[in-house]
């Protein structure tokens, strides 16, 4: 009975080491895209929230401030956003890819992909902006997916999921 505790007691050490070094190691890359994002993003990443919904067909990129009265962050996320929907219309993830590494997951696949495999659209929303991705390809819709994923993880407390509520009504 000592040994099955004594084991019990390491599984537990060991999964909470484990664990640390899973959340520092976040929180240095969190700090590498913190540091690299003003190449790339001209509003301030801790005056703003990034919110991620995945869809069926893709998903929903916002960017929106923290404050309602933060009118200057606000016309700096448009510029940002429309400007990178633009691009991504293009094929263009350099962006991205600069801020968040080149392995960063799910680039290499949408960087590949043909531009008009996703439809990007841009709209202004209150307090921010938003980006639509759509597409019918199901291996391009799990890259998003995993796109969207490694950018909530980089962007930490200055990120959060949303979940597709078309779904719930059907």
């Amino acid at each position: 009975m000592k040994k099955l505790g004594l084991l019990v007691l390491a599984t537990i050490v060991l999964s909470s080491a484990s664990a640390v070094s899973v959340a520092a190691a976040d929180k240095a890359r969190q700090d590498i895209v913190a540091k690299r994002g003003p190449d790339v993003m001209p509003f301030a990443l801790n005056a703003t929230t990034h919110i991620f919904t995945k869809t069926k067909t893709g998903g929903i990129q916002q960017v929106v401030v923290k404050s309602a009265k933060n009118t200057a962050q606000t016309r700096l996320i448009r510029a940002h956003l429309k400007e990178i929907a633009a691009q991504f219309s293009k094929g263009d993830f350099s962006g991205p890819s600069h801020i968040h590494g080149a392995d960063m997951p799910g680039l290499a696949e949408l960087k590949q992909a043909d531009p008009s495999a996703i439809k990007v659209r841009y709209k202004d929303i209150r307090s921010g902006a938003r980006i639509a991705y759509a597409t019918d390809n199901p291996e391009l819709v799990q890259a998003l997916h995993k796109w969207f994923d490694a950018q909530l993880s980089d962007h930490g407390h200055d990120a959060m999921e949303e979940h597709d509520h078309s779904r719930m009504h059907r």
